[in-house]
């Protein structure tokens, strides 16, 4: 028995969670993130929570941590703000350019003045070689050791950091590639090398080199990163490997993250959602909408009978990564968002964010521009003294000035033009689940609104009525969500592989060996990771082949059974991606033929989880308030007095019937008129109808 943290470096704020095993304690705990050198925040955080429990230095606290996981923001960070490395490309003859041409489209149809995201890799730097391989995998033209040497030491002499390899059918063939990577290690020994056969073994050449790009292009960041972090918690009294969160919600090894930081791009996000759908999934609401809400931004996900929806990539800032991940869609609405007005004098909200430093307007440090934060300060939503229990001091005088500043540039009083703020930022919010909800085929109105995230719970009961939703479930420690998450979620690797063929029984043969070398390969990873002190007994390895009727271009994930490959399995197969098109698309082409592309095997082993108490049941009696508070509430007309409940105090069984507010030290929830909030047996805050209706709240009257 020993404790168990998990750690979430957000744009604003690390948030550390501690979980007793004997005990089954849970203790949470904020600092603000140090965007400089986030594992000065992660130190600071850990440091802090394992010296108050044990009364002592953190050394002696952190030698009882028996396991340690984090989600990173570094790689993002490095990706959006380009500041990865000087990198170089080598790729085949005649290709030197795609990085640039890309797809060859607008990034907005009709906006003739839209830029493209700049090449992280200069024309200078992308350096062309003889070789070539046919579609088929054939050699056509033998590889030229002579000249890739010449080209590694031409990126030599430039000083590059990183270095990517991306030969046209390397995913098919890739010996080619095998060779100039051992070349580029024995000429630059110090740079890091991204390889596309390693990263992403798939067609589309040009989305498997932006995404190796990308990977060699943040690569000595992140390896700079966890190096210095994995020194600093081992020099503090870490005895524990460290562990990352992926993108696809489970927990890799520092090695395999310096390798593919790539894979790390939503590594925070991702297990928030995981968090997410244990908790709602053991309460009994296995179907659910996430909704995260932090100071820079709000990431939205839908989960469907306790499984969240998966992507095989993404664009970000423009620029595609293809890797296993959850489907994730993130809006620039954050607590910290700014508020602005455009040419035209509409009010915006975001994407810009005055951060951890210097903040909202109320912290304090010198932003005089108005946000979210702030209006929900000025409508009197959140605590006019100080966030955090009590720990952080602010100053809603700021928050009044900038937004009486902002104001008068659109004609509307300070508390008018709060509201315009939470109506805009709403908006956003709701835009950002329709992606993921109704432009999958799903209904939000069918699904549970779960808020977490600092600023979750504040906003969740008027995004839930923008979209129809009549539930909302608030976790225990909805502000800690992602680093509690990490506490409950499993090791996972991805294995893929593109070969395209008809799915028929003349292939059967041909399926069964690219399925069986990938399950190789799981299992090999497998042995490998149930060797250490953190996984469990359970392990398993699902199927998921990606595939598309003849003559489309665009594919669909289809899991796919684990049965013996023959005909009755291929008609299982077909039937399901029927099901799947008609679901995404709206209609179905039964006896079209259909073509399987990329074949992925995922392995998961599982690791002991948190387990969370709950309480006894209460006496009987309603809650009773802690203070009363003016806040300004359009449901109601205006300025309302509104009781404030303390969430800690809240016992099982207990309702709170709205409008009220609840507090706690990582969040604070909104409940609306028409609504009620009764707590669970497991501690959870489900918000719904009071009437039994549903209550459309609206921002004006």
């Amino acid at each position: 028995m020993g404790w168990r943290i998990g750690v979430d470096t957000g744009g604003t704020f690390t948030d550390v969670c501690l979980y007793d095993e004997a005990t089954r304690k849970i203790v949470v705990t904020k600092v603000s993130s140090t965007p400089q050198d986030p594992s000065q925040a992660i130190l600071q955080g850990v440091g802090g929570i394992v010296g108050d429990l044990v009364g002592a230095g953190a050394a002696e606290g952190l030698g009882q941590v028996t396991y340690f996981a984090h989600g990173t923001t570094v790689a993002t960070n490095a990706l959006l703000q380009e500041r990865g490395v000087k990198t170089g490309l080598v790729t085949t003859k005649g290709f030197g350019d795609l990085l640039e041409l890309g797809r060859q489209r607008r990034p907005r149809l009709y906006d003739f003045t839209a830029t493209k995201p700049s090449a992280l890799v200069s024309r200078d730097l992308r350096l062309e070689v003889s070789e070539r391989v046919d579609y088929t995998g054939a050699p056509r033209e033998a590889l030229d050791p002579d000249e890739v040497r010449r080209a590694a030491r031409r990126l030599k002499q430039a000083g590059v950091g990183a270095v990517a390899v991306c030969f046209l059918y390397s995913y098919l063939a890739p010996d080619h590639e095998k060779t100039v990577r051992s070349i580029l290690q024995e000429e630059l020994p110090e740079a890091f090398l991204s390889v596309s056969h390693e990263v992403l073994p798939e067609f589309r050449e040009y989305e498997r080199l932006s995404t190796t790009v990308i990977n060699g292009f943040v690569g000595p960041v992140i390896r700079d990163y966890i190096s210095r972090m994995r020194i600093r918690l081992a020099e503090s009294g870490l005895v524990v490997d460290p562990k990352v969160t992926q993108s696809n919600g489970s927990i890799t090894s520092l090695d395999v993250a310096e390798r593919f930081p790539v894979r790390t791009l939503l590594s925070g996000p991702s297990t928030g959602v995981v968090g997410a759908a244990r908790t709602c999934g053991t309460a009994g609401y296995p179907d659910i909408i996430t909704f995260d809400m932090g100071g820079t931004s709000s990431d939205v996900a839908l989960v469907n009978a306790g499984t969240p929806a998966t992507a095989t990539g993404m664009v970000l800032d423009g620029r595609p990564v293809r890797v296993p991940m959850l489907d994730i869609h993130t809006v620039g609405a954050g607590g910290g968002s700014i508020a602005w007005v455009d040419a035209g004098g509409h009010l915006k909200v975001g994407p810009q964010s005055a951060g951890a430093d210097p903040g909202p307007a109320c912290y304090g440090r010198g932003n005089r521009e108005p946000t979210v934060t702030d209006a929900n300060v000025v409508l009197g939503l959140l605590h006019q003294e100080a966030l955090l229990g009590g720990t952080m001091p602010i100053d809603a005088g700021l928050s009044v000035i900038a937004m009486q500043r902002l104001g008068e540039r659109l004609g509307l009083s300070a508390t008018d033009t709060a509201q315009g703020i939470i109506s805009v930022v709403t908006a956003n919010m709701a835009r950002a689940i329709r992606v993921v909800s109704v432009q999958r085929g799903y209904d939000p109105a069918d699904y549970a609104l779960v808020a977490f995230g600092g600023a979750g719970p504040l906003h969740a009961a008027r995004l839930a009525g923008e979209l129809g939703m009549t539930r909302i479930i608030i976790p225990q420690r909805p502000g800690a969500m992602s680093a509690l998450g990490m506490l409950m979620t499993d090791l996972r690797s991805e294995y893929t592989r593109t070969a395209i063929m008809p799915l028929t029984g003349q292939n059967v043969g041909r399926i069964a060996a690219m399925i069986n070398e990938l399950e190789a390969s799981a299992a090999t990873w497998i042995a490998e990771e149930t060797a250490g002190p953190s996984a469990g007994a359970g392990a398993e390895v699902s199927r998921t082949i990606d595939m598309r009727y003849r003559g489309q271009n665009y594919e669909l994930a289809v899991d796919v059974p684990a049965d013996a490959i023959d005909a009755a399995w291929v008609a299982v197969v077909a039937e399901r991606f029927h099901a799947a098109h008609e679901r995404r698309y709206g209609y179905r082409t039964d006896g079209a033929e259909i073509v399987l592309v990329t074949f992925r095997i995922g392995a998961r082993i599982e690791v002991t989880k948190a387990r969370f108490p709950g309480r006894p049941a209460p006496a009987a009696g309603p809650p009773e308030p802690v203070g009363h508070r003016r806040v300004f509430l359009p449901e109601t007309g205006g300025e309302t007095r509104c009781p404030v409940f303390a969430r800690d105090a809240l016992l099982p069984g207990q309702m709170v019937i709205g409008p009220a507010i609840i507090e706690q030290y990582d969040a604070t929830s909104l409940v609306l008129p028409g609504q009620r909030a009764t707590v669970t047996d497991s501690l959870i805050l489900v918000v719904d109808p009071a009437d039994g209706g549903y209550h459309r709240g609206h921002d004006h009257d």
